[in-house]
């Protein structure tokens, strides 16, 4: 049986939800219903929508939106981000270290194939620093819990991590519709995220800077299915968001077009991949890159969050040897535990995963958004025979991890609360501290007895209590 966040064996509520659940058992379940709808209509008028890819109707949709918060203790919230500090520092140090001496791959701790037959990885970053040698400005960890101190990390956001537009804008709305809330509990606030994004990337900024560092976020435009979140954190952040074509290379810096001529931008937060960054560099029919931007950024005339090359810490064949990774570069063992993982690429460990396929959730190692994946004991046999194909055909695409019994919390329906599946994603930046916003986005799993979490999959999302002691 899931471990219920809210309520505890005995049906009374957990010491987090204590305050919560006296004030919800005194109010009337019709005005609930109708404040979820105030909810509902507060996002479409805001414009917090998102795109599906390959999805039949190409709308824009709603993210639902649940409004009981998730609730962690001020205890739960400190083991929780001392343990994401240390996996993010060990994170940048895996970076650095694969991009110079490769120490962690000379000592036989991962697999040098694993590394340099990845198509994260980017030789162009070989030998390269970023400015203030950090490669992860913004990290999303993706955690779970499975009882009252289990907490597991089910992947690295390292690239590009998205969502945090939806926890700002769920707890503005949650403080807008349930003031007396943040009066009787104390909820530890994450609406300074924007102004602390901004201060960590100026942080940050190429060591020729001279004066205020001028920050952009690159989009790759509106039809992007995370536009919506650019355009948000540029505004909140008060500065400009650009497209590729607003930015050309001169005199050796990125500038930017403005009413006043082209003007240097000295840190850029891209929200575009790799790939599509830099057409001199990487692919050449890329229209949403900056040509050149490589080379300003070798000569250390522009920092680049996060940096090229980040990728590779998102794959799930190297999530599979973070344990080692994190021993490996802070000399402890990992606070926070990694899910048990079969790396199908070993002969045992696919023998393994095809006789127990309906057992496991098989996951591609470069896929994401509950996309390109199964899970084993909700899927029909022929939905397990064909996925079982692609793994004999391809098995380095694929790892499986077993079923986690996933935590619950109550979510809003039409006759009360019912239990859903949750997970968490904290929000870490990196400058010359590390800082982790207290709380992050809660996806939780709105159809009965799914482990399935993603928007794209219909998930929704909450509003992330973190309380003070």
């Amino acid at each position: 049986m899931a471990f219920d966040e809210m309520l505890n064996a005995g049906a009374d509520p957990r010491p987090p939800y204590r305050s919560y659940h006296e004030w919800y058992a005194a109010q009337d379940p019709a005005n609930l219903i109708a404040k979820s709808r105030d909810a509902e209509n507060i996002f479409r008028k805001t414009g917090i929508t998102f795109n599906v890819y390959g999805h039949e109707d190409q709308s824009e949709k709603l993210i639902p939106f649940d409004i009981i918060p998730r609730i962690i203790s001020a205890r739960e919230w400190r083991k929780l981000a001392q343990g994401i500090e240390q996996r993010v520092i060990a994170l940048n140090a895996f970076l650095d270290d694969i991009y110079h001496k490769q120490e962690i791959i000379k000592a036989g701790r991962v697999p040098r194939a694993l590394i340099e037959k990845n198509p994260t990885f980017l030789p162009e970053m070989i030998g390269m620093r970023p400015p203030g040698g950090v490669y992860t400005h913004i990290v999303g960890t993706d955690i779970v819990r499975t009882g009252e101190d289990q907490f597991y990390v089910l992947e690295d956001n390292a690239r590009t991590p998205s969502g945090v537009s939806y926890m700002l804008e769920n707890r503005e709305t949650m403080m807008q519709m349930f003031p007396e809330l943040f009066y009787a509990n104390k909820v530890r606030p994450v609406e300074d995220y924007p102004y602390q994004l901004r201060q960590s990337l100026q942080e940050l900024a190429p060591p020729g800077c001279k004066g205020k560092p001028r920050v952009a976020v690159l989009t790759p435009g509106i039809y992007n299915s995370a536009y919506y979140e650019h355009s948000f954190l540029a505004d909140q952040m008060g500065v400009e968001l650009v497209e590729g074509s607003d930015l050309r290379v001169i005199d050796g810096k990125v500038c930017m077009r403005t009413t006043l001529g082209y003007q240097a931008i000295d840190v850029l937060y891209r929200r575009v991949d790799d790939d599509f960054l830099d057409p001199l560099t990487f692919r050449p029919d890329s229209a949403l890159g900056i040509p050149g931007i490589m080379d300003v950024y070798r000569a250390g005339n522009i920092t680049i969050a996060n940096a090229p090359g980040t990728g590779i810490c998102d794959d799930k064949a190297i999530y599979s040897y973070m344990p080692e990774i994190v021993e490996f570069y802070t000399g402890r063992k990992a606070m926070l535990e990694n899910v048990p993982t079969w790396r199908c690429s070993e002969e045992d460990s696919l023998k393994y995963v095809l006789e127990h396929i309906d057992e496991l959730v098989v996951k591609e190692v470069h896929g994401s958004g509950g996309y390109g994946m199964l899970v084993g004991p909700t899927a029909t046999k022929k939905e397990r025979l064909e996925f079982a194909e692609k793994l004999k055909a391809k098995p380095a695409n694929y790892i499986a991890q077993p079923t986690l019994s996933l935590s619950t919390v109550p979510i809003l329906v039409k006759n009360g609360v019912a239990p859903r599946h949750v997970d968490l994603r904290p929000y870490v930046l990196v400058s010359k501290t590390v800082k982790i916003i207290p709380g992050g986005l809660t996806r939780v799993a709105l159809k009965e007895g799914s482990l399935v979490v993603n928007s794209s999959q219909g998930g929704g999302t909450k509003d992330t209590w973190v309380l003070e002691d």
